[in-house]
């Protein structure tokens, strides 16, 4: 069995087991979250609670004007970023048809040129981010393994693709084998890692605001 034969193939589907099985047991862990008691009556009901806290993770996703100058950069450079993913993963035509093997559908793709441009400014925005975590104080105290693993592992999966896809270092076939082992790496860490916060960051924001209202917050 030769690499890409494996990384596709045991590797592939080992990962996704485990990606599935980990998130799984993340979200019912979130879900399970022991509840103190609350003494005091609810201003509204648990779903119109939910309901708000969803609309205000919208609403307040984006910093307040008092703070836009000292945070606003890094705002931007975090959405830019999310957003060059999304492109990459979900709009390349490769990455659609391998999707669809397993979904069971397809959608609409980019053009393999417009795609590889929004690559690499995305792993240019990843550098800039390393950069930022590692010459601000306040970023460079509070991070961990947990941060600069997360990362490495993300750009590893970019930078293997773009490696792919211009055919550099080395056979195609190997080339891509990498890209799916980086790949399955990420997937089996995704459950464990703060890339969990792709579907934490709704629920949790959302289970915030309604606390936050039974104190008397208002937004």
């Amino acid at each position: 069995m030769d690499l890409l034969t494996f990384a596709r193939g045991p590797g592939f589907w080992f990962a996704l087991a485990v990606f599935c099985l980990g998130t799984t047991w993340r979200i019912l862990a979130f879900a399970l979250l022991r509840i103190g008691h609350e003494w005091s009556r609810p201003r509204n009901g648990i779903f119109k609670s939910l309901l708000t806290g969803l609309l205000v993770t919208g609403t307040r996703s984006w910093p307040h004007r008092e703070f836009i100058g000292r945070t606003g950069a890094g705002e931007a450079l975090g959405y830019s970023y999310h957003l060059g993913l999304f492109t990459v993963v979900l709009l390349f035509t490769p990455h659609i048809v391998f999707l669809g093997s397993i979904l069971g559908f397809t959608w609409p793709g980019l053009p393999s040129v417009a795609v590889t441009i929004v690559a690499v400014l995305t792993a240019t925005l990843f550098l800039a981010v390393l950069f930022r975590r590692v010459t601000n104080p306040v970023m460079r105290l509070l991070s961990n393994f947990d941060d600069y693993f997360s990362w490495v592992v993300t750009m590893l999966v970019l930078g293997t693709g773009l490696a792919a896809t211009a055919h550099l270092g080395a056979r195609y076939e190997t080339l891509l084998g990498i890209h799916i082992l980086s790949f399955d790496l990420l997937l089996v860490w995704f459950p464990f890692g703060k890339l969990m916060h792709a579907f934490y960051i709704m629920p949790s924001r959302a289970l915030n605001g309604a606390l936050l209202t039974r104190k008397g917050a208002a937004s």
